[in-house]
């Protein structure tokens, strides 16, 4: 438990930016590369202190669709990070109770890429401890997109609701605390639907050196804040007070 907050101050679902692989590395005039491995470890610690904290959802940004720009031997080395990490971590993740979902445009990565990803996923289908969603070619606008064109070609309206539930993570609750490290202040087109009321917090640490503590005061800030979700305080005294409010 983290001292001051209770478990109802918990957020139920986490979603951050790692953001900083790269400049941890060339801080210490080491290959990008390294840093990502780095950061493979600190999502390792993230997922159990999560876990440990009665987080129930965690949604990481690990490949965006922007990332195809960045240097070919960067993205070659990403890929081939991807799958290591993925084979050596799944037996952990599978024994801790976490499920593993992937969410993004499949279409285009390496059919080893794809059979890792379509394995994790059969794997972990049924453990329930906590949600794992990794974003992996991933954008925003690319999901929104995709809702959009999967209704019209069912030929259904096009509603609020009905774009929600065909956005690629409609299997869970919208984000209720949004993280970015890496000292940057923007999203970076993620999750752009689903942050439409999310709390956000950033940090100046870069991912490689985010640890427990540092989740820990995102977890307290978010405590700290009152949710209205477009209603003023008078009604959510109100609600609050009511039989069976929250």
């Amino acid at each position: 438990m983290i001292v001051g907050v209770a478990m109802n101050q918990v957020p139920r679902h986490i979603a951050i930016v790692m953001d900083g692989n790269g400049r941890w590395a060339s801080k210490r005039r080491m290959p990008r590369v390294v840093g990502h491995k780095q950061g493979v470890a600190s999502l390792r610690r993230c997922v159990k202190a999560c876990a440990q904290r009665g987080v129930k959802v965690l949604t990481v940004f690990a490949f965006s669709s922007e990332n195809w720009n960045r240097p070919e031997e960067e993205v070659s080395g990403l890929m081939a990070l991807f799958t290591m990490a993925l084979g050596r971590e799944l037996p952990k993740l599978k024994a801790d109770g976490v499920q593993l979902r992937f969410i993004g445009e499949r279409r285009g990565l390496s059919p080893k890429v794809v059979d890792g990803i379509e394995h994790a996923e059969s794997a972990t289908v049924g453990c329930s401890r906590l949600i794992l969603n990794v974003c992996f070619n991933y954008g925003g606008r690319w999901d929104i997109v995709q809702a959009a064109s999967k209704l019209a070609k069912q030929g259904a309206e096009i509603t609020e609701h009905s774009l929600g539930n065909a956005m690629a993570m409609a299997h869970v609750a919208d984000p209720d605390l949004v993280i970015r490290t890496g000292g940057e202040r923007r999203i970076s087109n993620f999750l752009l639907w689903q942050t439409a009321y999310s709390e956000f917090y950033f940090s100046d640490k870069l991912w490689p050196e985010f640890d427990e503590a540092e989740l820990d005061l995102a977890i307290e800030s978010y405590s700290q804040r009152e949710r209205r979700f477009g209603r003023t305080p008078e009604q959510l005294v109100e609600q609050v007070s009511l039989p069976g409010g929250v």
